[in-house]
């Protein structure tokens, strides 16, 4: 099994809840084809560089995880076939980029501990 880090951004009309939903729905596409999910970040609404399909910000969720590759095929076909993914991207963690969002998790979670 591979890591794998896969950033993607809705588009910015649906309510949290649907966000929500969203998210959901793939992560239960990685589960469900025997992915373990790691680590799950919503970045919230931001605005974007530049406009995409006429919008000029959109939700930013990440999911970390560990996968068999051919799960990153559907994962991606997945996001395709839904009209609220503005954009997408993966990418395969070596051993140095694993070692860092090892890091970036821990930090993370030192401030959730701390609020």
């Amino acid at each position: 099994m591979n890591q794998y880090e896969t950033v993607f951004i809705l588009t910015p009309v649906l309510s949290d809840e649907q966000m929500k939903e969203t998210v959901a729905k793939f992560k239960k596409v990685l589960t469900d084809k025997g992915a373990e999910i790691l680590n799950e970040e919503a970045w919230g609404l931001k605005k974007l560089a530049y406009s995409i399909q006429k919008k000029s910000s959109g939700f930013y969720a990440m999911l970390e995880y560990n996968a068999e590759p051919a799960v990153i095929d559907t994962l991606e076909t997945a996001f395709r076939r839904d009209e609220k993914v503005i954009r997408f991207i993966t990418v395969k963690h070596d051993k140095y980029s694993a070692a860092y969002a090892e890091k970036r998790r821990a930090k993370w979670a030192e401030k959730k501990q701390e609020a």
